[in-house]
């Protein structure tokens, strides 16, 4: 794999094998390409047990296929761009030994550690018709991914906003998000500014101005990705990112190869990216 001093990809994209993306992994690294970027990593939904939310991810049996894809894409652009194999796989009190196996069954470039709390199955395990509570138990559960060692970064840390926005309050959250991030930064794991915030219910990148700005206090690394389901979402919006990172006080962004960090000046990252 090639090594760069400087190295900017986007880190957050999916296939079609999670039933809820478009566009072939050949097409992402064209985007990319185009973009000016030095490579892409995909990751992909995780398979999970029968059950739960088989919709929105791949199943055990598309491994094999999602392994193929990235490598035939990886040899196509060789020399133009850098293709990685990641995931994204989904924290469930319990699942931590399937994700550790799932994690060792091939050489992993980056793993992503997701809490969706708009899933059934986590709803059903902690929703009880009280919003501050669910909202308070989404970060709770954010800092107990990150004790589990199984991922190098948290991903969209505050997507439980969109669920409920009109009961998400914010000022009365942050006494408890601030404890869950002390929590977070002990373990030396970074966590993501997902730009794709923007296309959704409350619209700004995830996290929020304000956590990114706690984030930064703890000397939180952060990863940018675009959360890429369609083409024309690679790298969307980095610009921003990079604006909205230098005011929360960041200098640098992270990318993860071979599952350790690289770091990369916001100035670099500006003066790569094309338009």
């Amino acid at each position: 794999m090639t090594q760069f001093t400087a190295p900017l990809f986007e880190t957050h994209s999916h296939t079609t094998l999670c039933r809820h993306a478009q566009g072939s992994t050949d097409e992402y690294a064209e985007m990319a390409v185009s973009k000016g970027l030095d490579g892409i990593i995909f990751t992909c939904h995780c398979p999970l047990p029968d059950g739960i939310s088989p919709s929105v991810r791949m199943y055990d049996s598309d491994w094999p296929d999602y392994v193929d894809r990235i490598a035939q894409t990886r040899e196509k652009y060789a020399g133009q761009l850098d293709v990685r194999m990641g995931l994204e796989s989904d924290y469930l009190p319990g699942l931590e030994p399937r994700l550790e196996a799932l994690h060792a069954r091939e050489p992993l470039h980056y793993v992503l550690g997701s809490v969706h709390p708009q899933l059934q199955d986590y709803k059903d395990l902690y929703f009880r018709d009280d919003w501050p509570a669910f909202q308070r138990q989404y970060f709770t559960s954010l800092a107990e991914a990150a004790e589990t060692g199984l991922f190098d970064c948290i991903s969209h840390p505050d997507l439980v906003k969109n669920l409920a926005p009109d009961a998400y309050d914010l000022p009365e959250l942050l006494d408890h998000i601030r404890a869950m991030l002390d929590r977070i930064a002990e373990t030396g794991i970074a966590m993501e500014l997902n730009t794709s915030g923007l296309n959704k219910t409350v619209p700004e990148m995830n996290p929020g101005p304000e956590i990114l700005k706690e984030m930064r206090q703890r000397d939180i690394p952060v990863v940018v990705g675009a959360d890429v389901h369609v083409t024309e979402r690679v790298a969307a919006e980095f610009p921003l990112a990079y604006d909205l990172l230098e005011q929360a006080g960041y200098t640098e962004i992270t990318v993860f190869l071979d599952r350790t960090p690289h770091t990369t000046p916001l100035d670099a990252a500006r003066s790569k990216l094309k338009p």
